[in-house]
């Protein structure tokens, strides 16, 4: 009931760019299928008879289940609910759940204070970053980052952030190498920056001849050297690879999404417990991490769907197609 187009990117959004329709429409759609909703609970685990305990307005309930899913999230921004509070009722369960950590995050460089005044919140447009994994393999992208108060975030970041997080949990840092004109070849730089500039300076010729100028001039200020910054082979070459090093990942609480969760091995194809009879496990509270937001919601609504496949199966329950 919600009309959408297709973006140049292939995605799919909803025409009027909201999200509240989408969700009135899928609540009706839910209610009509006779689920009910119960709203402002908090889960507590099970009590001695295995059934569920929740934390309600009335008090403590108990509520006994034949199936379970749950699909109770990471443990990022908790003040929207995913506060990983599940983590120690599975885990006293004898239930395997690899550590939280953040997943589609920010990292923190350490600017000075001139640079993190003048170009926080500043967007770093058609760049390319590169990574040296650990094992040796290059791994390329191109996009488009946010300077941030401490360091860098946005989707070019995401797409690597994975990487770079397992690189300074190793190494105690990660470097990658930025591409600040991803069109040009590092010829075509040199022999631009080696023109004549007469009198202008430096920063009048890398905006003239390069277009270079703003949050990326501010960027070869930051970490290029006076003497570097002087001479054009070297600039040229800074241009084309500046190195940046990562000191930190941004905590749990700031991430889009969480690594870790339960563990795969704990689970059969159902994705039921399988010390845990009849109690299924969907969506991000599983061990897994996504490499962007959209991804995180197709893959988490697929895990719902097998989970509740599972519970139909283990329930008898035939004739409903998903």
């Amino acid at each position: 009931g919600v009309e959408t187009f297709v973006g140049s990117s292939g995605r799919v959004f909803p025409k009027e760019m909201k999200a509240a329709p989408l969700r009135r429409a899928w609540l009706h759609r839910l209610r009509t299928h006779g689920v009910h909703i119960h709203v402002r609970q908090r889960w507590l685990g099970w009590d001695e008879a295995g059934r569920l305990r929740f934390a309600s307005p009335d008090g403590e309930q108990s509520v006994h289940a034949d199936a379970v899913v749950l699909a109770l999230g990471g443990g990022s921004w908790a003040k929207l609910g995913s506060d990983g509070a599940w983590i120690p009722r599975l885990e006293a369960r004898g239930i395997p759940v690899a550590p939280l950590r953040p997943a589609n995050c920010g990292f923190d460089v350490g600017w000075s204070e001139h640079f993190s005044a003048k170009f926080a919140g500043s967007p770093l447009k058609t760049v390319a970053i590169e990574l040296i994994s650990a094992e040796g393999a290059r791994i390329q992208r191109r996009g488009e980052f946010v300077i941030t108060r401490t360091g860098v975030e946005g989707s070019l970041i995401y797409a690597l952030a994975a990487g770079l997080r397992d690189e300074i949990e190793s190494s105690g840092c990660a470097r990658v190498f930025l591409d600040l004109q991803p069109d040009r070849t590092h010829e075509q730089v040199f022999e631009a920056l080696s023109r004549p500039r007469g009198a202008d300076s430096m920063a009048n010729h890398l905006r003239r001849k390069l277009g270079i100028e703003g949050v990326k001039a501010g960027l070869l200020r930051e970490l290029v050297s006076k003497e570097d910054f002087a001479d054009t082979a070297r600039l040229a070459a800074a241009i084309k690879a500046l190195p940046l090093r990562l000191a930190a990942a941004r905590p749990l609480d700031e991430a889009i999404s969480s690594a870790g969760g339960v563990c795969f091995e704990a689970l059969d194809s159902g994705l039921m417990l399988k010390t845990l009879p009849g109690v299924f496990c969907a969506g991000e509270m599983l061990d897994w991490e996504a490499p962007t937001g959209g991804y995180l919601l197709t893959a988490c609504l697929a895990s719902g769907r097998v989970a509740a496949r599972g519970a139909l199966d283990w329930l008898g329950v035939v004739g409903v197609t998903l």
